[in-house]
């Protein structure tokens, strides 16, 4: 006799674990929005004598980066996770990363897929749609984070990072304060900088490398040919390097991801079979989004600007 083993049910989860790390995100990300709101205060130079909220009310003033930031990363990752589902692809729940970074509090959010994806359809579908949910809820973010800032005059010794400024970014900054004079600049609202954290994290998923989300989609639309395709990204993250040191980190990333899975994506049944024109018309779309929060210099130091 040998003994029999019930097959895992699909969909199954340590469900502390999701609620403990969303728990400890929160913590993270609200204790670094509490800086975020206490710098949008400060307006770059507080004058003598100002009264700044610290404690509870700062920590609460905090909740507008926080908020923010999980909503938008939790609806990238709920979008990849309802799709699975919807192919009964085993997934499972959103892991939230917290870590008390400077700027950020966190290294986003991800799920992990327990099986292989069956169809170029599939994978299609389940990698557009975190890209796509996450942007649905950024973009109403950024407008209104943008609109609860203000154009604040920069001090001479100006210390700081400065942030690239996506096209989308661009496009909400100018309808909503129009030209910025020299001299200023729009000091974030942390609903605001939320929303360009959510940009980065969407345009860095969005490069067509391996098992990003931007590699699923090339390699669904492309096929075999996708393999020529990550090595031009990641010749291109190496060449931006040259314009911000912020790449570095991200490109030597990728480049250890291709090294160990590989730089041709896993095959599906059905390789030779192009998708259908709706799906090439969502690609297109998400390639537009990829440009919309795109920044060849997220982030810099302002001492390495001047």
């Amino acid at each position: 006799m040998y003994p029999t083993y019930e097959p895992r049910k699909k969909f199954q989860d340590r469900t502390w674990l999701h609620w403990a790390l969303l728990a400890a995100t929160f913590a993270s990300t609200t204790y670094v929005g509490a800086y975020h709101y206490l710098a949008y205060l400060a307006d770059y130079t507080p004058s003598a004598g100002a009264v700044l909220p610290s404690g509870l009310p700062l920590l609460l003033g905090g909740l507008w980066y926080s908020g923010t930031i999980l909503v938008i990363l939790g609806a990238h990752e709920m979008g990849h996770y309802v799709a699975c589902r919807y192919y009964q692809v085993d997934a499972t729940r959103p892991f939230f990363i917290p870590m008390p970074l400077v700027l950020t509090g966190t290294l986003g959010a991800f799920i992990r897929i327990r099986e292989p994806i069956p169809s170029k359809r599939a994978l299609f579908d389940i990698g557009v749609a975190g890209p796509l949910a996450g942007f649905a809820f950024l973009v109403p973010a950024l407008f209104l984070g943008v609109a609860m800032s203000h154009v604040a005059k920069l001090p001479p010794n100006f210390v700081g990072f400065n942030l690239g400024e996506p096209v989308l970014f661009k496009i909400a900054s100018m309808m909503i304060w129009g030209t910025i004079p020299d001299g200023y600049s729009v000091n974030l609202h942390p609903m605001a900088f939320a929303a360009w954290f959510g940009m980065l994290a969407t345009a860095l998923n969005l490069f067509p490398i391996g098992q990003l989300d931007g590699g699923h989609l090339t390699y669904a639309v492309f096929g075999r040919r996708s393999s020529a395709i990550t090595l031009g990204a990641i010749s291109t993250a190496v060449g931006l390097t040259y314009f911000s040191r912020s790449w570095m980190v991200w490109t030597v990333m990728m480049v250890v991801m291709t090294m160990s899975m590989g730089r041709h994506h896993p095959r599906t049944v059905d390789e030779d079979v192009p998708l259908n024109r709706t799906r090439l018309w969502v690609a297109l779309i998400a390639a537009i989004v990829f440009v919309l929060c795109f920044t060849y210099a997220p982030i810099e130091p302002t001492e390495l600007l001047k």
